[in-house]
């Protein structure tokens, strides 16, 4: 049951809000008065579920300090909304697993990456009651490692100054360490980092030097992205012969025809092109089904 002295510790300030400038000044910090008040509902619970989901979490124990929480976000873009919601999380975690968090944001631009890393006082100008402080990592801190053998020493380390140096002129350098470092390492290391790394390129022309890279330095692998560069060179192969095929007979193709054919990554249905190919009367006449 609720106190007596705690009932009246709280509600005398919502009997007397002018107070709270009277005893902010005795603590030292000057709010001015109050000119209207409004009593607002004390339940703090949420009144319907709110998705909310930080990108990764994780708990990391060592053997000389104390567990914490690492709640990792990557951060495409400046975004006024965010801080507010790392605040949130970071709060929700602390209350939840009475752990310390730390916020981790990776960036791939300087802009973004400086504005992300800026403290952000949670409260009025005279007292920030709370105060959000990200780790941040991006182009601007993270190493540009443009040597295989500097690499070889923490690969996950090369693989995220790779993504975090997508845009970087150095790229292509920092591609070509990475795959020749990756080309000495198990494949239960490197698969995943050769994903990873394609992964967080994305749609930069950086992404097909790295396709480039690991067509040629690590082929060997059997990762989905080296399977998918091997289909599409067979892919490529098959398309070549289509086009071969029509060109020995003298049937003209078309240019649609011919995009249809070199954008085509089926294999199962080149090759089904590719026997019609040794018999149509005309370049059409390869993609008609019987």
């Amino acid at each position: 049951m609720v106190s007596s002295p705690h009932e009246a510790m709280h509600r005398i300030f919502q009997e007397y809000p002018g107070l709270f400038s009277r005893v902010s000044e005795v603590l030292g910090v000057a709010f001015s008065p109050p000119t209207s008040v409004a009593v607002l509902p004390t339940d703090l619970t949420e009144s319907r579920p709110v998705e909310r989901r930080v990108d990764t979490l994780l708990r990391l124990d060592t053997e000389h300090e104390e567990p914490l929480l690492l709640a990792v976000e990557s951060q495409g873009k400046k975004d006024p909304d965010k801080p507010a919601s790392w605040t949130y999380y970071l709060s929700y975690l602390y209350a939840k697993y009475k752990t310390p968090p730390v916020l981790l944001v990776v960036c791939q631009d300087r802009a973004t990456a400086e504005w992300a890393a800026r403290p952000v006082h949670i409260g009025p100008k005279q007292w920030a009651s709370l105060t959000l402080r990200p780790l941040v990592a991006g182009p601007h801190n993270m190493p540009l490692i443009t040597n295989a053998a500097d690499a070889r020493k923490d690969l996950a380390l090369a693989t995220l100054s790779a993504i975090t140096h997508a845009d970087d002129p150095d790229i292509g350098a920092i591609l070509k360490s990475l795959s020749a470092a990756l080309r000495e390492a198990p494949e239960s290391l490197a698969g995943p980092l050769v994903e990873l790394t394609a992964q967080g390129l994305g749609k930069r022309p950086a992404a097909e030097q790295w396709r480039n890279l690991v067509a040629v330095d690590l082929s060997f692998y059997t990762s989905p992205l080296s399977e998918e560069i091997r289909d599409e060179g067979r892919a490529a192969g098959r398309a070549e012969d289509i086009l071969l095929a029509l060109q020995q007979r003298d049937i003209p193709v078309s240019d649609e025809a011919r995009e249809r054919i070199t954008t085509c990554t089926d294999l199962d249905v080149l090759r089904e092109w590719f026997l019609r190919s040794l018999t149509a009367s005309s370049a059409e006449d390869v993609f008609i089904t019987e």
